[in-house]
């Protein structure tokens, strides 16, 4: 006696049937747009990091060069027991500046301006 193997009878599924193995579909321009995507997403999460780390460093530098110019003129590296000293350094450093910039203006005024 020969013993048959039945097969299993299939059972229809509903809905599309799956891809086989290996064999993949995708649209280009869908994939195209969610590349474009992924590459904008990149690039802001680059600038992001570029920003944060960049603008502690610059802001620093910027407020040590504010507060030391303050300190500068009104003249906190002098002995302020002696008033007189603080007076005449301030006067000192403020003439200063009046000169400098009053030299400059000259200079574009004569040189630079037609």
């Amino acid at each position: 006696m020969s013993m048959v193997k039945s097969r299993p009878a299939r059972i229809a599924r509903a809905g599309p049937a799956l891809p086989s193995r290996g064999f993949c579909a995708t649209v280009p321009s869908m994939n195209a747009h969610h590349d474009d995507e992924a590459r904008k997403r990149e690039a802001d999460a680059i600038l992001t990091r570029l920003r944060q780390e960049t603008e502690p460093q610059i802001g620093a530098s910027t407020e040590r060069m504010v507060l030391r110019a303050g300190e500068h003129f009104s003249a906190r590296d002098v002995d302020q027991s002696d008033r007189i000293e603080v007076v005449g350094t301030r006067i000192g450093r403020l003439a200063g500046l009046a000169g400098f910039l009053v030299l400059a203006v000259m200079f574009v005024v004569n040189h630079l301006l037609p």
